[in-house]
């Protein structure tokens, strides 16, 4: 955990700022920003935005999100855990997402196993200091210390989509 009061301050203002496992109005303007700033490349190259259609209104939802590298796959975990609204989009497009970072790239995002998932949550709290607040082991834990968590945090397994982009707009069903 992040020691001092400052960090522990910073890691308090997260939790607020996601409360209920949704972000509030501050959040949601946050987000829209790194969203835009990730998109157009002007951050580092794990740093990148999540483009999936919306589950229920069919628009393009773009999220903020961290990849992991890992034993030479890339992984995208959600920091708030199963309940994330990108989570339930993803699974409702049946994991064909874009992922924009200076350019699109159609990807195909596949849930790995909770078995799988502690040497990607420790390698993705190492790679994203804003989710620190959000995952109750400290990142410079030991790998099996992740176990007793790993259920709560979806963990998807980032692979080339060769086919088209997911359909985005017209409505639920799009």
């Amino acid at each position: 955990m992040t020691g001092g009061a400052g960090g522990g301050l910073i890691r308090r203002h997260l939790r607020w700022m996601y409360r209920a496992g949704r972000p509030n109005r501050l959040a949601r303007l946050m987000n829209t920003l790194a969203a835009w700033q990730f998109s157009t490349g002007l951050a580092p190259a794990h740093w990148v935005t999540l483009e999936v259609p919306g589950r229920r209104s069919g628009r393009p939802v773009a999220v903020p999100v961290v990849v992991a590298d890992h034993d030479g796959g890339r992984y995208l975990v959600s920091m708030l855990g199963t309940e994330a609204n990108w989570v339930h989009n993803v699974r409702a497009a049946g994991g064909r997402a874009v992922l924009r970072h200076g350019r699109r790239e159609p990807v195909r995002l596949d849930e790995i196993p909770v078995a799988d998932r502690p040497p990607i949550l420790r390698r993705y709290l190492a790679l994203a200091p804003g989710a620190r607040a959000h995952v109750p082991v400290d990142r410079h834990a030991a790998v099996a210390d992740f176990a007793g968590v790993a259920d709560r945090f979806p963990v998807f397994r980032v692979t080339p989509d060769p086919g088209p982009p997911p359909p985005i707009g017209g409505g639920p069903g799009a």
